[in-house]
């Protein structure tokens, strides 16, 4: 009988013992050796659970073997992330089972504390249901050290609070929780504040360069404030409705700034994320109306999947629609009508532009078009101050890239002063015309003035670069030629 025993004795300890065996009795020079011998094992999974030696070693509180796994110096490096069958991680692990030093180590070497396991669950659910049944609160506190979400939610909707019952045991967990909530909630309000009036400082600072357009200016930042509101009512937990930008016409001659709102107006609503993306898709009529009969369908849906997620802007919007109702070879009202068919979808939002006369054909050619677009705004023709406040802003803010990039104006030409020659050098019909063109001809017509009166034998590196009051009068004159 006793051969008996030492025989089995002898099988028994000659077995060859897993890593995840030595994982979960905490035998540090086994596992230093086995792994030694075979640095593979280091995040090898176990059969039917799938865990990883962190996860056995983690939900085991041996804190020994966690510390030699997340220092292993080989070249693989252990999966703080891993996840088992339920898609928990190591983090889960000794959440779930009240190990508070191996939830604190993991914590310390950076381990995610909102990781979701397949349920939805958080490692704050899993310590709190283990703090109920353990009445032990040394991991729940650990997390929350490490600002575990209390308001995080499960599959089913649930927060670690949701979980408590209403029995008296239960109660200093439930304080504990609470306060954690509210205080969090608090910073995210702080933290939302902040972010708002950074948002805030960036619209204003874009509305900057929008010169007049009173009206226009109000609206935008009614729309911004409005959403960012929203943002941060979210951030505090409440359940708002999701708004729709409403789709817009802009009204006024070239030249008149549409097109530099509409692209501002992209990046405001991409900024407070209405919209996914600030692209804005410009198109004309030749855009998307086909020559032959089922060209212009295709055609337009092609135009409007590519602003999908932002705007689509449809320029001299009335020339999709024939000066005369008989003319019916034209597909200009096909093409409008394919706009008008995804303006509820939510998916993009459409600007129409154009002269404020003949846009009245294109309100007239489609009932649904009043309903739709519910933002009239009329972009009024420039004024030689105006003009003159549109250049300094023009040179103030040149790009690399720009002919005028280097170059600034000479200290006397003031607002005034350049307002002045704008009204002397120019006519009436020119500034309506032209409007904001008339500002980009003059300078560059100014830059190469400046070229020609200067010679080979200047150094003043100021003067190589000075666009002078002499200069933008040159190239008010070249306009009238």
């Amino acid at each position: 009988m006793q051969r008996a025993h030492q025989d089995q004795g002898s099988r028994s300890s000659s077995r060859p013992v897993t890593i995840h065996g030595y994982a979960q009795t905490g035998d540090l020079p086994g596992l230093q050796k086995l792994l030694r011998g075979n640095p593979s094992l280091l995040n090898e999974r176990n059969p039917v659970m799938a865990q990883t030696p962190l996860h056995v070693s983690a939900g085991n509180n041996k804190v020994e073997i966690i510390k030699f796994l997340l220092d292993w110096q080989g070249a693989e490096k252990v999966e703080l992330e891993a996840k088992n069958m339920y898609g928990e991680t190591p983090l889960h692990m000794a959440a779930k089972n009240g190990c508070n030093e191996a939830a604190r180590l993991l914590l310390a070497h950076g381990a995610f504390v909102e990781a979701k396991a397949n349920n939805g669950m958080t490692p704050l659910h899993l310590s709190v249901w283990h703090s109920i049944r353990a009445e032990d609160y040394s991991t729940v506190k650990t997390l929350l050290e490490y600002n575990a979400d209390c308001s995080a939610k499960d599959n089913e909707g649930m927060t670690p609070l949701n979980h408590l019952s209403q029995g008296p045991g239960s109660e200093k967990l439930r304080q504990l929780l609470q306060w954690h909530l509210e205080e969090q909630r608090k910073k995210r309000a702080l933290e939302a504040c902040s972010e708002t009036k950074s948002k805030m400082a960036e619209l204003e600072k874009e509305l900057v360069n929008i010169v007049g357009l009173h009206e226009l200016k109000i609206q935008l930042r009614k729309w911004a404030k409005g959403m960012l509101l929203d943002e941060r009512r979210r951030a505090l937990g409440l359940k708002v409705g999701p708004r729709r930008p409403p789709h817009m016409a802009f009204l006024g001659n070239p030249g008149t700034g549409k097109t530099m709102v509409a692209r501002i107006l992209g990046r405001l609503l991409h900024m407070v994320g209405v919209l996914p993306t600030d692209r804005v898709t410009e198109v004309q009529r030749t855009d998307l109306v086909g020559e032959f009969v089922g060209h212009t369908g295709p055609k337009t849906r092609r135009k409007i999947k590519d602003a999908e997620g932002g705007i689509l802007f449809v320029d001299e919007a009335y020339r999709l629609i024939p000066m005369q109702k008989a003319d019916d070879k034209d597909y200009g009202l096909e093409a409008l009508e394919e706009i008008m068919s995804v303006m509820d979808s939510g998916k993009v939002v459409v600007i129409f532009a154009g002269y404020s006369e003949p846009m009245k054909r294109v309100i007239a050619s489609n009932e649904g078009f009043s309903r739709r677009v519910t933002k009239f705004f009329h972009f009024n023709d420039f004024t030689s101050e105006d003009l003159a406040k549109i250049a300094h802003i023009k040179m103030f803010n040149q790009d690399e890239e720009g002919l005028l990039y280097g170059f600034h104006l000479h200290s006397s030409c003031s607002i005034d002063a350049i307002a002045r020659l704008i009204e002397q050098q120019t006519t009436e019909k020119q500034r309506r015309e032209m409007n904001g063109g008339l500002v980009d001809t003059m300078l560059v017509n100014a830059r190469e003035n400046l070229d020609l009166r200067l010679d080979f034998d200047c150094v003043d590196t100021d003067e190589l670069q000075t666009i002078t009051l002499k200069d933008l009068e040159a190239g008010l004159g070249l306009l009238s030629q």
